[in-house]
């Protein structure tokens, strides 16, 4: 299943203050569009506000319509979803945006986190994971989809010297578990120890990497490539 993996804050410019999400899609595939428009809007909270095939008329809907999310894919004849993710981060930072792809390449998955994508889901995954996805992006919880998170979690062995601050086992499993999606009290209970404890290990991560928030933390290490499962043989006996 999706997980959430952030703090959750809507954007001061996003959509509209109704309780109904607010979903503009961009694809230039006109059945996929008209699926995922149906699958979201099987929900009564979520309402497709529009339909784009290309970046630059997804860019000239964008104050009209007030979404609260754009699913965007990757692909588009005139500009990369990319772009499109870059340059709404920079004049809708309100909006979230949430790549939708057939591509499952990490390079392209890091570079639409450095865009400022608010996550990257896969065009395979399940239907109430999508729905769930939508809304954890839309209060700014940065989503994965499951086929990635466990690989971009493996893919690296970092958090050396070599990389940055130097984390200890206990504060790498902490942020591994948080990359996962879990609450700190679950996190605890994972590890075997308090939550004021859980707190005091990301408090320290977060001074040594420089963020400020659970969904920054996440995306750092993720375009970083700081996530790694911890060995076993690094635990003290």
């Amino acid at each position: 299943m999706i997980t959430p993996v952030g703090d959750g804050v809507v954007g001061a410019d996003a959509g509209r203050d109704d309780g109904v999400l607010r979903i503009l899609i961009v694809d230039d595939h006109e059945v996929l569009r008209t699926g995922t428009r149906q699958v979201l809007e099987a929900s009564e909270d979520i309402v497709v506000v529009g339909e784009a095939d290309d970046g630059n008329a997804a860019l000239a809907m964008i104050d009209d319509l007030m979404p609260n999310v754009v699913l965007i894919d990757i692909r588009l004849p005139d500009r990369s979803g990319i772009d499109v993710t870059r340059h709404l981060t920079l004049t809708h930072p309100g909006v979230r945006v949430v790549i939708l792809s057939a591509y499952d390449d990490d390079e392209f998955v890091r570079a639409a986190l450095e865009a400022g994508a608010t996550g990257y889901l896969l065009k395979t995954m399940a239907r109430d994971e999508l729905v769930a996805a939508v809304r954890a992006a839309a209060q700014g919880t940065t989503v994965l989809d499951p086929i990635l998170s466990p690989r971009l979690a493996g893919a690296h062995s970092s958090f050396g010297p070599s990389t940055g601050p130097r984390l200890t086992w206990r504060e790498r499993e902490a942020v591994e578990l948080v990359a996962e999606g879990l609450s700190n009290k679950a996190i605890a209970a994972r590890l075997g120890v308090s939550v004021r404890t859980v707190e005091g290990h990301l408090n320290h991560v977060f001074t040594k990497l420089g963020v400020e928030s659970r969904t920054e933390l996440v995306r750092h290490v993720l375009t970083q490539g700081l996530i790694s499962p911890a060995s076993s043989s690094e635990h003290p006996a």
